[in-house]
């Protein structure tokens, strides 16, 4: 599982393996357009939910690159019902752009009657209405590279070539025990399964704290990919993971290297930025039927922490390297106060 459809299997959540899905369409766009999807300014919607950590990094990676304008933002709402995301939070629940009330609108005009799930992060061909790719590994690179020349001036170099079999390597620990491992743990359907992946979780923080305690970002001098994949986990972390998931060995702030590492990103343009709090929380304890029946959204906890000083300076390194920081946030993609500290 992604971050699917909320229908009736939600409530299987915590009863039944975990198993995590594969993305079913894996069409790339490119700058020559070999899948017949060209890079093109206007041409493309991303389908994004602020509460899903898979989208999350594609939402961080359009702001830091500058693609706002390349590559227009559509936000379902955080609580799905029984026909999968939808455009609640838009006049008439109904996306301005695509003219659809469901994603599953977008699946289904690429594949009629398609037997897997419907999940964000989506991109969408404006013109057909058609699905193009919802392989979110894959994604967030190609916007690195792929999309350059349609980057704003000053943007970073999320995935150096020089850097890339280190990124990689990093991203595939952080993907396995870290992103994947909290749901593993959070989904498990017996004792043994839970404490396997709870124990890799805090194994590979651990590792990563150890890393961090003397760089100021996981691979090289400058933010990359591995970062922005790691932080869409570390910001959830406190608010859903320790409790919800019940991976409470514990918080994030309670460990000093990872809790001051993801403030520093939160406090960067683009990370933080990005992030709503509200989505997230009411995403996770509301859809999530299976593991919290009540659907009740705890209060906490405080969010003040994530703007107190990080003192990460001090380690070096520059987040942008040469380049410079992304603009403020557009009026129409601010997140709500409530979603924020």
């Amino acid at each position: 599982m992604r971050c699917v459809r909320g229908d009736r299997g939600n409530s299987a959540y915590g009863h039944q393996k975990f198993t995590r899905s594969r993305s079913r369409f894996t069409d790339r766009i490119t700058a020559d357009g070999r899948d017949g999807w060209p890079v093109e300014a206007g041409r493309y919607r991303l389908v994004v939910s602020r509460a899903c950590p898979w989208a999350s990094r594609a939402v961080i990676s359009r702001r830091l690159l500058g693609l706002e304008d390349a590559l227009s933002m559509a936000t379902a709402d955080p609580i799905q019902d029984d026909r999968s995301w939808r455009f609640t939070l838009d006049p008439d629940g109904r996306d301005p752009v695509l003219g659809i009330r469901y994603l599953g609108e977008a699946y289904e005009r690429r594949e009629p009657g398609h037997p897997g799930g419907i999940s964000v992060p989506a991109v969408v061909d404006v013109e057909s209405g058609r699905l193009v790719t919802n392989d979110y590994q894959r994604l967030t690179l190609d916007l690195a590279t792929e999309w350059r020349d349609l980057h704003r001036p000053g943007a970073p170099d999320l995935y150096p070539e020089k850097l890339r079999d280190e990124i990689d390597t990093v991203m595939a620990e952080v993907y396995e025990d870290v992103n994947n491992g909290v749901y593993r743990a959070g989904f498990a359907s017996g004792q043994d399964e839970y404490e396997a992946a709870c124990a890799g979780v805090f194994r590979r923080l651990e590792r990563l704290a150890s890393r961090l305690a003397g760089q100021r970002y996981l691979v090289g001098a400058t933010i990359t990919e591995a970062d922005i994949r790691l932080f869409t986990t570390l910001v959830r972390f406190d608010a859903v993971y320790h409790g919800h998931f019940k991976c409470n060995r514990w918080k994030l702030a309670e460990n000093q290297v990872l809790w001051a590492y993801a403030r520093d990103l939160y406090q960067t343009p683009g990370f933080g930025d990005t992030v709503d709090f509200d989505h997230i929380k009411r995403h996770y304890h509301q859809v999530h039927t299976g593991i919290n029946p009540t659907r009740i959204v705890p209060l906490g906890p405080d969010l003040s922490g994530w703007l107190a000083p990080h003192g990460r300076e001090t380690l070096g390194g520059r987040p942008f390297g040469n380049g410079t920081p992304p603009g403020p946030v557009r009026a129409d993609e601010r997140v709500p106060a409530r979603g924020r500290p």
